[in-house]
């Protein structure tokens, strides 16, 4: 849902897709993500799972 929204709204994105690139798990960990998807955003905060109410800010 979060790639389908940022789709939507044109917004440009890079993913790192942890069943392709598995060297991206320990990085999430780290930064204390347990689940995703996790979106970092411009100014350097973070948040995971699907949140349109974050990911209208950046429409």
């Amino acid at each position: 849902m979060t790639k389908k929204f940022l789709k939507q709204h044109k917004i440009n994105f890079v993913e790192h897709n942890i069943d392709e690139q598995p060297e991206y798990i320990d990085q999430l960990k780290a930064a204390g993500f347990m689940a995703t998807p996790v979106v970092k955003l411009p100014n350097g905060s973070a948040f995971s799972g699907f949140r349109p109410d974050r990911l209208q800010q950046l429409a």
